[in-house]
Parts: structure tokens; C-alpha cells; sequence
């Protein structure tokens, strides 16, 4: 026993002062787990504390990338080439700091770790079973990644509801912890829904009650309760909830709903998440905590001075959480520009059938997003025409910058039938094809480009004037790149190339001199979109959003090089 102890907490001195903070949720799922970690991490780096967080998932496919985003959501992509939980994205962006992929851990890593190693003899014959084999990798992951990160405090997001099945190894994996570190090393957080029922025209704690008590069966006593509610507990409910759930008063802690997640981070500190935490964990702050320029960024947000409308078509409007960085993106562009950015969100299979002046007209810019598979793409091309035609300022990005190609290709350059081999594998004119180590049988997952790269810059172009700077480092997420054989034809119909991969001489970014605002990039930079720093090309891209929406009356309509090509 003292051996396998050894193992989990590691041999470090460092190790015996780090604490962790487990966060589960009860009742139903999308309660905010995510949300509630992102923003105690922010408050506790706050105080000076070094925080770092991570995200544990029951699921059994080895990273979100081959996932369906109706079925996940947004693939978040990390600096150092991994596809992660969206709940990533809100880590980074609440800390403003990056992780790494190995922060984000599921089911399947675990169980592909394991069974590698069991193929290689690593058990010695034993049998390999879940405890303690499973728990103990689960342990050996959560505090090698916090000691990777010299973390004095982990945050550990466990994925899932608790009472389901997938998720008990990672439940029993942290009971195991609390015992082995001990009390003052770990809390945990349980996040629940407490329910208004509006035929009784009351608040319910019943199902806090059972979440509880089904977590208290696994072993686990939750130190603190965060409780979802759409209004606000009252002082009784609170008591009733401490006492039948065996939880201090003051751990009960309130979680309204808010107009913007930024809120969050104020209403815990209000309500004392903060202060609980490090009071269990006996973690003196090294300062007092600043929360004026957060105050100031929210305000901002709630109470902008103007608004833009911008339109966004993509295949996977119906679920936003596919596209959780762009829409995060927009808001701190927003704050930056002091001004509200409504998105009017646009299914692109709509397109296809209908004239894009229809469903776009009004708005103040476009933005065409990244995405996957063919449905829908001839509308996103079309989209991408009106916005050339009508001088209306444009935002590709991967799958968009795509679009944007096709589409000048055909419209501009006159080349018939061009398009991706994605789409149309026979396509007379592929100025979208795969590089050649790509062609052939390519497994799914993770064999994108991924992740940070550099890109150089051209001189007076959009993207200089955005960054300032000879090369720039965004991260990516495709497989498909703009054929180089067609760049000349490009260029010479009026499409510059504005960005380029040097070390493969790969194209990252396309302008078109004579629009407005007309750019479109193979790289994801909302990722790396912060509140307080947001990426530069969103803030630009909505500055021109508002001035088109500002002259929007007197603007000359087509631009010289939306009428050349057109039959």
C-alpha cells in the first residue's frame, strides 16, 4: 500500500505541497462544470497562486477529433498539436494561459495505455484489472501533469454525470487520492441543478439530495456544493440542502444563471468559492486578488455602445457549441471595439437553394467557418460570392478560406468546375487538394496538421497591418491545403497570397486587394482569443464590421473586382 502511494503522489518534495481541486457535476450534464472550473482557476491565479487544469473524460475514443461536433461539440486545439474537449478553450481563455494537450485526458488514452502495456508484459503476468491497474494510471496522468506544470494548485474537471457507469473509474481514482494525499491536499466540488418547478412555483433541492447521496455511496463527500438555479436560492433552501447533504452552510454555494460567462468568475467570488477552497487547502495567498479589469471588461460586454451584425454560415449552426471559440472570439473583439456582436446564425445547405440575398442581406460582415464533408459547401461558396460582389467585409477561415478560393476560382479566374478534392475527387481545376504524404489510406485521428505554426507575412497586406510583424504563429486543424499549381492564376485575377508556411511553402492566408475588408486564413485564430487579448483578425475583422454598419447607406456597392469574370 505505502508502495502504491509512492507511485500516485511522486517522489518530489514540490509534490508534497501541491493541492488539487476535483470538480464533478450531479444531476443532468451541460450544468458548467466547465465554466466553474475555468473561472476558480481564474480567481485563485488571482491570488498568485501557479494554477493549471484539466479535463478528465469517460468516453472511450482516445481524443474528440474523429467525433461528430452534434455529438461533441468543438474540437479545441492546443499549442502543441492536440485535439481537446472545448472545455479546454475555456481554461485558456479565463487563465489566460496555454495548456497542454496531455490536459485533457479520456477513457480511451487510459485503456489504450494499459492495454499497450499489458501486450509489451508490462504487468508481469498479473491480471489486469480496473482497480488497481486503471485507477492507478488515471492518478499517475492527474499528478504528472500537475508536476509537469510546477501547479500549486490543480483544478481536475471529471467529464460526465455522477451515477454513470463510464465515469466511476475516474471517481474511484479520486476518492483513492483524498486518502492518500490527504484532507488538506484535495477538496471536492460538486456542481448540481437545484430546479425551479413552475406548477408548484418553488425551488427543489430533492435532486441535490440524491446526487449527493449517490456520490457519497462511491465513497466521495463533496466539501463544497455549487448549485445551478435560475434564480436565486433562498437562505433556507441553502440550510436545508447543508444539513441533508452534510455540508457546512457556508460551502453552499450559489450559481444563478448569467447574461455572459464572465459573469461567473464575480458571482463565485461573491458567494465565497474562492475563499472556501483555499480555506480547506489552508493555501495562503501570495496576494490579494484585483478584479477591476474583469469588472470593466464585463460591463463593457453587457452594456456595449453599438452593435454589428454579423452573419455566419456554416454547416453546424444548429449546435453553436461547434463553433464555442468563434463565438467566444466575437465577444472579446466586441469588448475591444465597444460594441455587441450579434451573430445571425445561417445553415449553408440553406444557400444552396435559395439566393444568398435572402438570408444576408442586412448583415454587416460574413464570416464562413471551418467544417468537414461536402453538405453544404456550395452554399458556403455562394455566401462567399455576395460578400465579394457587394463589398461586404469577409472572414474565412479554414473551410472558409477554402470557399473563398473555389469560389474566385470560378467566378474570377473562369476556371469551370474548379473545387477541393475533398468534394470532387474529379474536379477539372483542384485548386484545394491534399499534399501528396496525405493521399492514400491516412488513418482519422490526429493526422491533420495540428496545432502552432508559423506563418510570414507580407508587407501592407491585412494581416500586417493586423499583427505588425514579419511572421506570426496561429494554430490549425485541416488536411487539405490551397494548391500551389493554381497560385500564379489566383494572383494574377486579383487574390493575393498574404501568409505563406515557409517551411513547406504552404499558403495560410488569401486577401483581395480591391475589397474593403476581404481575408481568409487556413488557421484557426480564435483559439488562441483571450477576453482580455483578443486575437487580433477578430478585432480587426469587427472594427470593419462597424464601419461598414456606420457608412452602410453611402457605401459604392460592388467592388471593381466583384464585376470582373461575372457571365
Amino acid at each position: 500500500m505505502m508502495q502504491t502511494r509512492q507511485m500516485a503522489a511522486g517522489s518530489s518534495t514540490a509534490d508534497d505541497k501541491r493541492r488539487h481541486v476535483f470538480i464533478t457535476g450531479g444531476v443532468v450534464s451541460s450544468l458548467g462544470k466547465g465554466i466553474v472550473s475555468a473561472s476558480l482557476g481564474m480567481l485563485l491565479k488571482g491570488y498568485g497562486f501557479r494554477v493549471t487544469l484539466q479535463k478528465f473524460d469517460p468516453y472511450l475514443n482516445v481524443d474528440p477529433g474523429t467525433m461528430s461536433p452534434y455529438q461533441h461539440g468543438e474540437v479545441f486545439v492546443t499549442e502543441d498539436r492536440a485535439e481537446t474537449d472545448l472545455d479546454l478553450g475555456h481554461y485558456e481563455r479565463f487563465t489566460e494561459q496555454n495548456l497542454p494537450g496531455s490536459n485533457c485526458v479520456t477513457s480511451g488514452q487510459i485503456y489504450d495505455t494499459i492495454i499497450r502495456r499489458e501486450r509489451r508484459g508490462g504487468y508481469l503476468g498479473k491480471t489486469v484489472q480496473v482497480i488497481p491497474h486503471v485507477t492507478e494510471e488515471i492518478k499517475r496522468r492527474l499528478l504528472r501533469n500537475a508536476h509537469e506544470q510546477d501547479a500549486d494548485i490543480n483544478i481536475v474537471e471529471i467529464g460526465g454525470t455522477v451515477g454513470d457507469i463510464e465515469g466511476l473509474p475516474f471517481l474511484e481514482a479520486i476518492r483513492q487520492l483524498r486518502l492518500e494525499l490527504g484532507r488538506e491536499r484535495v477538496v471536492f466540488v460538486h456542481l448540481t441543478l437545484v430546479p425551479y418547478i413552475k406548477a408548484a412555483a418553488e425551488l427543489k433541492t430533492k435532486p441535490t439530495q440524491h446526487s449527493v447521496r449517490k456520490l457519497t455511496e462511491i465513497g466521495i463527500q463533496p466539501d463544497i456544493l455549487v448549485c445551478r438555479s435560475e434564480m436565486k436560492v433562498a437562505d433556507e433552501l441553502k440550510e436545508k440542502m447543508a444539513l441533508f447533504c452534510n455540508v457546512p452552510r457556508e460551502c453552499v454555494i450559489e450559481g444563478v444563471d448569467c447574461e455572459t460567462i464572465y459573469q461567473v468568475p464575480l458571482m463565485l467570488h461573491e458567494e465565497g468559492l474562492d475563499a472556501m477552497v483555499m480555506s480547506i487547502l489552508r493555501a495562503e495567498p501570495p496576494r490579494e486578488i484585483d478584479l477591476g479589469i474583469w469588472k470593466g471588461m464585463v460591463e463593457n460586454i453587457l452594456h456595449p455602445a453599438k452593435e454589428v451584425e454579423i452573419a455566419v454560415v456554416g454547416k453546424y449552426t444548429h449546435l453553436q457549441d461547434a463553433y464555442k471559440s468563434i463565438v467566444e472570439a466575437f465577444i472579446h473583439a466586441g469588448v475591444a471595439n465597444r460594441v455587441r456582436v450579434r451573430i445571425r446564425w445561417i445553415e449553408s445547405s440553406i444557400l444552396e437553394g435559395d439566393e444568398p440575398e435572402v438570408h444576408l442581406k442586412g448583415a454587416d460582415a460574413l464570416l464562413v467557418p471551418g467544417g468537414f464533408g461536402v453538405r453544404g459547401i456550395e452554399g458556403m461558396v455562394r455566401a462567399v460570392g455576395w460578400a465579394r460582389e457587394n463589398a461586404v467585409p469577409f472572414f474565412g477561415i479554414c473551410l472558409g478560406v477554402h470557399c473563398a478560393v473555389i469560389e474566385f476560382a470560378r467566378n474570377v479566374c473562369q476556371l469551370e468546375g474548379a473545387h477541393s478534392t475533398e468534394f470532387d475527387p474529379t474536379s477539372p481545376h483542384p485548386v484545394i487538394d491534399l499534399l501528396p504524404d496525405q493521399k492514400g489510406e491516412v488513418p482519422k485521428g490526429g493526422t491533420m496538421r495540428l496545432g502552432a505554426y508559423e506563418c510570414a507575412v507580407e508587407e501592407g497586406s491585412i494581416l500586417w497591418n493586423t499583427y505588425h510583424a514579419d511572421r506570426i504563429s496561429e494554430r490549425h486543424r485541416h488536411r487539405y491545403e490551397v494548391n500551389n499549381a493554381y497560385r500564379a492564376r489566383l494572383e494574377a485575377a486579383g487574390m493575393r497570397i498574404t501568409g505563406i508556411y515557409a517551411e513547406e511553402n504552404l499558403v495560410e492566408a488569401v486577401e483581395i486587394a480591391a475589397h474593403p475588408w476581404f481575408f481568409a486564413c487556413q488557421f484557426h485564430p480564435e483559439f488562441k482569443s483571450r477576453p482580455q487579448r483578443p486575437a487580433p483578425l477578430f478585432r480587426e475583422f469587427v472594427k470593419a464590421a462597424k464601419a461598414f454598419a456606420h457608412g452602410q447607406q453611402n457605401h459604392p456597392g460592388l467592388s471593381s473586382v466583384g464585376k470582373r469574370g461575372r457571365k
